[in-house]
């Protein structure tokens, strides 16, 4: 395989994990209500509002500022502070119109720059790592978010890992 096949693998990869892991989360804030977005389980957790707002945060602090040389306007503590006052509605739409800038930023990265060195949130790194941190984040908040949409609604979310399956598990042969 080529480096350029390589740099479009990893690249293509990345950009669909983000947007699946934005569609697991958009099936979960629907089921959800305003006030259940904003609920937290005491003073040290957060509420699935607070992830999204963190998830925005973290998305636009490293790949469209950090990557995309946009300006850098996170306020982070403010992600976790917040108490409600945003509707669902609103997160999500933030949230997928920011996983379509993220994404089209991450597309158009050369195989010459991803071996770029940067400095966001006060870590030198390269434009490769600042790409795989970005879809290790999202990917570990979009698991809490599954499981709070399970918690607070009792139900499963519908997506594919709720599924039972009636296959018997796999042999180690």
């Amino acid at each position: 395989m080529t480096e350029d096949a390589i740099h479009q693998l990893f690249l293509g990869y990345s950009s669909s994990r983000l947007q699946q892991f934005s569609s697991h989360i958009e099936k979960c804030l629907v089921q959800l209500t305003d006030e259940q977005v904003w609920v937290r389980g005491g003073e040290n957790e957060n509420s699935v509002g607070n992830l999204m707002l963190h998830l925005y945060g973290n998305m636009r602090q490293w790949i469209v500022a950090g990557v995309g040389g946009e300006a850098d306007t996170r306020r982070r503590d403010d992600e976790f502070s917040e108490r409600g006052g945003l509707a669902s509605s609103e997160l999500t739409e933030r949230l997928v119109t920011l996983v379509t800038q993220a994404t089209a930023v991450i597309d158009g990265v050369s195989v010459q720059r991803l071996s770029e060195r940067l400095v966001i949130q006060g870590y030198e790194v390269s434009v490769l790592d600042a790409i795989y941190h970005v879809v290790e984040h999202f990917a570990m908040h979009t698991g809490q978010i599954i499981f709070m949409t399970k918690m607070l609604t009792g139900k499963t979310t519908g997506l594919n890992h709720d599924l039972q399956s009636t296959a018997p598990p796999h042999s180690n042969r």
